[in-house]
């Protein structure tokens, strides 16, 4: 009988602690589990050694009464083969070799093997970065590689396994630029929507945009959600507040209304209640903006602030090769794309590494500009502290406007609504300085208060210089 914890001591345990209690255990076993998982890897490298097809019958797993070595780990641990697959490729690639003299040589991605035998790194995150350095690694500088693995484990830590994936998105494209166009290409040719009418009357939409194509729809409909939900502040709590947007969130739409009636946005009381979920917007806003274009008497959409913004270095405008971004979007372009929907007037293309405009106001003006929000976007690169798009930010003072705050970069953020909530609400301080964006945590979640980065040094890949 195995043993174990009692599941009601357990419970009674868990009940007892404070908050600043349950962080730290769960931090404690997330340590644990990680270096759990790095002595797992090195031993499905060793049972993947044994069981080498080479060796016919007499493999390791095959001995076990196993085709290969990750169905015998899996059975083990009760997980997936592709989980199994993983524990070997990190095993391979964290393991030290040997060379053909005999002689023992650092493992083939040692900042990799560091990490995880520190137990900072998951497996999981491990297999991420390795991948994508075997991928790149015939195409890209051997240096360069060496320093994008240094990089990209020092970015992972405290970041989810898809947080991760956006910024190893943005690594590939610097590491392999020449190998961007062809994907864009690919995506392009991919592109597709079907519009049919079910069996039950509803109107079906099924497909797939590449981000050039994509870009200007989820801009124009982030933004027309966005701009409801912010009309509404307030309404949906019990004697809330009237929707009237504060000093950072003036969208200057007029007060444009889209797609409800008391149905839905009122329950019939007339009381400008919103109730519909977020898909319910976004596809009242798709068909808002579709009644637009076949001739809605209303002229005017309530997307005055909002712009695609595609983002491309000074060189790579100049010479037609590089990498370009697009505000919103985590999948980098080729500088052949980022050049023609530049050419786009609905489209703003910003040169980095180009003549700049002042964008520090002091106590001049109160409201963030169109142009000090682009600036924004290009330190945070969207909401600083969960990334969300840039649409769904608004521009906040560190130091309120009404306490004496200026209108300068340096005393400005992009939050989303929720994370705004979270740092007045929790007690988070925030600091700006000319390496980014840091969150100091309160006290009751980090006794420490380590500061965290924020906007892109947490959220895009960055080079080392």
């Amino acid at each position: 009988m195995g043993g174990g914890f009692p599941s009601a001591v357990v419970d009674d345990d868990v009940e007892a602690m404070t908050d600043a209690g349950l962080l730290a255990v769960n931090e404690a076993l997330a340590s644990v589990g990680r270096r759990v998982q790095a002595l797992q890897a090195r031993i499905a490298h060793g049972i993947s050694r044994r069981s080498a097809r080479e060796l016919g019958a007499d493999g390791l797993a095959r001995k076990a009464g196993f085709r290969s070595a990750e169905k015998l780990i899996a059975a083990t641990t009760g997980g997936h083969v592709g989980d199994a697959k993983k524990l070997v490729q990190v095993g391979d690639a964290t393991a030290g070799r040997m060379t053909f003299s005999g002689e023992r040589a650092p493992a083939r991605h040692p900042h990799v093997a560091t990490a995880v035998e520190a137990g900072v790194l998951s497996v999981a995150c491990a297999g991420a970065i390795t991948t994508l350095l075997d991928r790149v690694a015939c195409r890209a500088d051997r240096a360069l590689l060496a320093q994008a693995e240094q990089t990209l484990v020092e970015q992972a830590a405290g970041l989810s396994l898809s947080e991760l994936q956006v910024v190893l998105r943005r690594a590939e494209a610097w590491l392999d630029p020449d190998g961007l166009e062809p994907k864009i290409e690919n995506l392009r040719d991919a592109r597709f929507l079907r519009i049919w009418e079910d069996q039950h009357g509803m109107i079906n939409l099924d497909g797939r945009l590449d981000p050039a194509t994509g870009a200007p729809i989820k801009a124009a409909i982030d933004a027309l959600v966005t701009a409801q939900i912010r009309a509404l502040r307030g309404h949906n709590q019990p004697g809330g507040k009237s929707g009237t947007p504060t000093e950072e969130s003036a969208s200057g739409d007029g007060g444009w209304s889209w797609g409800g009636d008391d149905a839905t946005t009122a329950g019939g009381t007339g009381e400008g209640v919103e109730r519909r979920t977020i898909v319910q917007l976004q596809a009242d806003a798709l068909s808002a903006l579709a009644k637009h274009v076949l001739g809605c008497e209303q002229t005017v959409l309530p997307l005055a602030s909002t712009t695609v913004v595609v983002r491309i270095p000074l060189d790579a405008l100049t010479t037609g090769t590089g990498v370009a971004t697009i505000d919103g979007l985590t999948q980098p372009v080729d500088a052949g794309t980022a050049r023609r929907m530049a050419a786009d007037a609905e489209i703003i293309p910003i040169v980095l590494g180009g003549k700049s405009e002042v964008l520090d106001f002091g106590r001049s003006r109160r409201l963030f500009t169109k142009a000090q929000r682009i600036a924004l976007v290009e330190r945070d690169g969207g909401c600083a502290n969960c990334a969300a798009p840039p649409g769904m930010c608004e521009a906040h003072h560190l130091n309120w406007w009404s306490a004496g705050g200026a209108t300068d970069l340096d005393d400005g953020i992009l939050l989303c609504t929720s994370c705004h909530h979270m740092v007045h609400a929790e007690g988070w301080d925030i600091r700006i300085d000319h390496t980014g964006v840091w969150f100091i945590p309160p006290a009751h979640i980090d006794p420490a208060r380590t500061p965290r980065p924020g906007g892109r040094r947490r959220h895009d890949y960055q080079p080392a210089a």
